[in-house]
Formats: C-alpha cells, structure tokens, sequence
C-alpha cells in the first residue's frame, strides 16, 4: 500500500488500491460479509525479504531508517477515510506486533485508533498486543530476556472516544502456539483463562482473530473445546480461523502439509481431502453461533 519509494504515509500505491479496494468492497458488498484489513507487517517497515523478523520497528526512535509513528497514523487515516462509509470493514491495526518495546506497541496503537477517529470512521478497531498478540502469553513478559512488559500492563490505557475498540487476539493450538504444526498440545481455555480474568477486570472485549489446529481428530477435538469456551465467555466478540482463499491451492497456511487451506473443493499437498472437508464441518461450523434461527457470520481469514 505504501511503497518503500513513497514511504510510510498518506501517499498510496494508487494501482495496487483499485485492486484492494475492489477485493474489500466484493466481500463486503457483493457477499454482504465482514472483512478486517490489516498491516501485515508485525509493526515493522521498510524490509519484507525475511518478515516476520526484518525491518524497523515503527516507532522506533533510535533507528533512523524506521519509519515513525506520526507517520503510521498518517496511513490509518488515509486508510480510514477511504473506507468511512462502509460498516462492513473492520480496521485490524497491525499483524502480530513481537520483540519490541510493549509501550511502544501501545502508543501505536493508540496513534492508529486516534487517525482512525478522526476521520470519523466508526467502525470496529481490533488492537494488538505484543509477543507475536497471543492469548495464552497476554499476562507474560517477552523477548529473549524478558525485557518487555506484558501486554496486560499497558493495554487497558488504550483510549476510543467512541467505545467501539477490541483487543487483537491469536491462539493456535500447536505445542509451541505458532499454528506450523501437525497436532494439537495446547488446551485453549487453560490458556485463555488470565486473558479473559483480565477482560472481564477491566470490562474489555477481545476477539480470537487468528487461529486453527491440524487436521487430525485430536485437533477437531481441542478446537471444538476452545470454540465452547469463546461462546461461554462474553469477553469474546467472535472468532476468525486461518485461512481460505483460493491462492493457497495446496499449501497449508496453517498447521502442517497435511491440513490444506479451508477453500472447499481442494485438497492437501498429498491430495487427501483438505480442513474444508474435514476439520470445518466437525469443529468450526457446529460452532457458529445461531441467532433467530440463522447462523450469525464468523470470519473466515482469506
């Protein structure tokens, strides 16, 4: 959106938005659903080749290559103002914030809220917290030596003069919580459980905007139990599994080579049936939530 050439800014790749703009207005118009835009960037700038991990931290004063954090409001203003008169976008500020300074995640934050508003955007805002936003480490330091705060300590500061902000939650359920393997180890409510005692103290909502398990029967089981636990708990405004979309073909965005995409109609790299047919119908849409008799629309990540 903004290039390297032009900057962090206002200043948008005119060419590459007509394409964005016509995927955004196709899902929110023309199927009537929801779709979170976001960076996604893990709050770095100016060097894709090996992301997560390169690029300036935005924000960050020592590094004079970094873009700063006027200039990332700048974006979300632009951003927010093309998209003022649509209710169906929701406003994610960053991907996956990790190994930074958490205040500086906060102010972020809180300068992309602030953009966002004051081109009188309404819509939702999903905000992030560090160490890669994980909900079962909210409550935890981070970085190689615990340097950084935990995201529950800055978080709650978080200002919208309209009320309409939730935190950014990811949670696979892979042994090491980065949704890159086979199967399924860790519980989701045990590991929610601090974060949601910290949303209900104060009185925050939070929804699980990234997450999945392989497709195994153990997997469809812990997802089934994580899904009861999010709609048992009205911390959680919703909940948004990875991931879809017809350019993954076979390749697994989540959870090893042998899950596949939630596309229907395709298969895994070894040509079994893909999460679609298997993992979907067993733990994902039993977990839909029905309203008047009609499932109310999750989020399907693209």
């Amino acid at each position: 959106m903004s290039p390297l050439s032009y900057g962090l800014g206002s200043r948008f790749n005119e060419t590459y938005f007509v394409h964005f703009a016509d995927a955004v207005n196709y899902i929110t118009i023309a199927k009537d659903a929801y779709a979170i835009i976001d960076p996604h960037n893990y709050m770095r700038y100016n060097d894709p080749s090996q992301q997560p991990f390169s690029g300036s931290v935005i924000g960050n004063s020592s590094d004079p290559t970094a873009a700063t954090t006027k200039q990332f409001q700048q974006f979300w203003s632009e951003l927010a103002r093309r998209f003022v008169h649509n209710p169906k976008v929701i406003f994610g500020i960053n991907n996956e914030p990790h190994d930074m300074p958490t205040e500086l995640v906060l102010k972020n934050n809180q300068a992309a809220i602030d953009g966002i508003r004051a081109v009188g955007a309404r819509q939702l805002i999903l905000a992030p917290g560090n160490a890669w936003t994980g909900g079962h480490s909210w409550t935890e330091k981070s970085g190689p030596t615990g340097e950084y705060a935990p995201s529950s300590e800055v978080m709650n500061k978080l200002f919208d003069p309209i009320s309409n902000t939730a935190l950014d939650i990811h949670e696979y359920l892979d042994i090491d919580f980065s949704g890159s393997h086979d199967e399924c180890a860790q519980p989701g409510p045990s590991n929610l459980a601090a974060l949601t005692a910290w949303l209900k103290k104060n009185k925050l909502k939070a929804i699980i905007s990234e997450f999945g398990g392989g497709n195994n029967q153990n997997c469809i089981d812990m997802l089934n139990e994580m899904l009861e636990y999010i709609a048992a708990n009205d911390e959680y405004i919703g909940w948004v599994v990875w991931a879809a979309g017809p350019f993954w073909g076979t390749a697994s965005p989540c959870c090893g080579p042998s899950t596949g995409s939630l596309e229907p109609g395709g298969v895994t790299v070894n040509g079994t049936p893909n999460a679609f047919e298997t993992v979907w119908p067993a733990a994902l849409k039993p977990n839909i939530p029905v309203k008047g008799g009609h499932r109310v629309s999750n989020f399907l990540r693209d």
